[in-house]
């Protein structure tokens, strides 16, 4: 039953229809004729029918007394996140994961619903534990029952206890195997069939300090990419699969070398993952003659990032040999296409090498170079001893009588052959653009890397124990695959969005709880901005925008 306009001559006239089928198809029955709709809205009839129909709805009367400030709510939560990513939780299967890990085991607490609000709250509201528990009361996550912040201590440290002695391969320096490992192969084993695979990994690492202690042994000083070298930090290497999905993570304590990890990593890998034929795509830092030498013996092919300036063989004779470069891609048409890039390849020996170039980063390149002498003069009238510490500036001086310092400009000349030029190292039989490809994808990890500490910020991190530790950073894994399902979703039907919209448009979907009389309403606010695309990505049901609370 509804309301339409009739057209009669020069008048219209508001009619109450009903549809009904009739011999198999739909029938309008006019029930009333209310008027002309010029006299009804002119005498207010109109709107008075309108009020008191209304109060037959209490729909209605709750969404009116609403909008004329008649009712406040008695309480506001979020129900967006819980809404997307509580349905890609449970498609990912990690509920039954988790259950079966606690077969045998007895928490007080439901220690699922405490993994999930950490990873959620990792997402919309990065932070330590202690704000995660604050944070969980004002969003819809089912039933918590009595949550407090020893629940999140157990639940991490749950997480990342080791496994029992006898399922602890010899994998130096890598950390013991952990119950997490397991929640890992299982999210793989789920995704696996008979064409997936891990033929093609990005391994990159990163560091993590502590503001506390850094816990027993995992917390350690070493070279750090975050610049606190005053800091206890710890190492997490993050393993990901040719769609750039994320496998599984390595923490390691903070003392470890990138170029100790690689192969360990990789051994681990084969056994975890049940593979065999597998290419390593790595950064220049995990690069040495003998880890190739060892990749080789193993079977394992690898396309690795090379230094320029610091291997002879490719400082004289790879960048001096002649060739033709092939174009992969040209100049930009537009800011979103690709960089130009050329390549060619390089044999010298039985070692292969692939020499890229992109004439964008060479530009920035020689401007960067050109002023830095302009720099260092005006330095040097000041004293060059300060200099010397500087690693853009010290390449460019040498030494001069008295113990002072020059500008040596054969240095300067002979650097601008590495301009807009990396090298990588390969023993596939891919061919060179596709090489180039493949190890311009690794900066989708080192994207994903800046996702988990910039996006997700995993820190404060202030636990003592190093299980609790393991815990807390895992779930930030957990987040970052959640998040590129999500994606993955979005960008399969043509949507492209970005995270902190995305998480701010999530966040506006909210319930409102409204008391009118002896009944109580929940009232939902309509989606906005992506946060509707991400609902139907997932497949979520939104439900009605108002309904009677029980």
């Amino acid at each position: 039953m509804f309301a339409r306009i009739k057209k009669s001559g020069n008048y219209q006239y508001v009619q109450v229809v009903h549809n009904e089928r009739i011999d198999g198809r739909v029938r309008q029955r006019i029930i009333a004729t209310l008027g002309r709709l010029d006299v009804l809205k002119e005498t207010g009839q109109l709107d008075g029918l309108l009020e008191s129909l209304a109060r037959l709805s209490d729909h209605v009367a709750v969404l009116n007394a609403l909008h004329s400030n008649q009712i406040t709510p008695s309480s506001t939560v979020h129900l967006g996140p819980s809404l997307v990513f509580e349905k890609l939780w449970k498609q990912l299967g990690i509920p039954d994961i988790l259950r079966r890990l606690l077969d045998g085991r007895r928490f007080e607490f439901p220690l699922e619903r405490v993994v999930f609000v950490t990873v959620l709250h990792r997402l919309f509201a990065p932070g330590s534990d202690r704000a995660a528990e604050r944070w969980c009361r004002r969003h819809v996550l089912g039933d918590l029952g009595k949550l407090e912040l020893h629940h999140f201590y157990r639940t991490m440290g749950w997480l990342g206890e080791p496994l029992s002695a006898d399922g602890q391969p010899e994998h130096k320096p890598l950390a013991p195997r952990l119950r997490k490992d397991l929640i890992e192969e299982a999210l793989f084993q789920r995704r696996r069939d008979l064409f997936t695979g891990l033929r093609l990994v990005f391994i990159d690492t990163t560091s993590i300090y502590f503001e506390g202690h850094g816990g027993e042994t995992i917390g350690r000083r070493g070279y750090s990419k975050d610049h606190r070298p005053d800091l206890k930090q710890m190492i997490v290497v993050v393993v990901m699969d040719d769609e750039w999905r994320p496998v599984c993570c390595e923490l390691l304590p903070g003392n470890t070398a990138d170029i100790t990890t690689l192969l360990p990593v990789v051994d681990r890998l084969r056994e975890r993952f049940d593979i065999h034929d597998v290419c390593v795509v790595a950064d220049r830092g995990m690069i040495s003659e003998k880890m190739i030498s060892e990749l080789s013996q193993r079977g394992i092919h690898y396309i690795l990032g090379a230094r320029l300036r610091n291997v002879k063989e490719i400082r004289e004779t790879v960048l001096s040999r002649g060739g033709r470069y092939h174009q992969l891609h040209g100049p930009r048409q537009h800011s979103k296409s690709p960089s130009p890039l050329k390549v060619k390849q390089v044999l010298v020996g039985d070692r292969r090498y692939i020499v890229c170039h992109d004439e964008e980063q060479a530009r920035k390149d020689r401007a960067d170079r050109d002023a830095i002498p302009k720099k260092l003069r005006e330095q040097l009238k000041q004293g060059g001893t300060s200099l010397v510490g500087n690693k853009g500036y010290r390449k460019y001086l040498t030494a001069a009588w008295g113990g002072a310092f020059q500008i040596d400009d054969t240095k300067v000349k002979r650097d601008a052959r590495f301009d807009g030029k990396w090298v990588l190292r390969t023993d596939t039989d891919l061919p060179a653009e596709e090489v180039a490809m493949r190890y311009k994808d690794l900066l989708m990890v080192e994207d994903a890397f800046r996702t988990v500490k910039s996006v997700l910020e995993t820190r404060p991190i202030f636990h003592k124990c190093d299980d609790t530790i393991r815990g807390h950073v895992f779930c930030s894994f957990l987040a970052l695959v959640l998040l590129k399902e999500l994606q993955d979703r979005m960008q399969s039907r043509g949507w492209q969005t970005e995270w902190r919209r995305l998480r701010d448009d999530l966040n506006e979907l909210q319930e409102l709880t409204l008391p009118l009389g002896e009944k109580t309403f929940v009232i939902r606010t309509p989606p906005v901005g992506d946060a509707g695309r991400a609902i139907q990505a997932v497949g979520a049901a939104l439900g009605p925008g108002v309904r009677l609370l029980d």
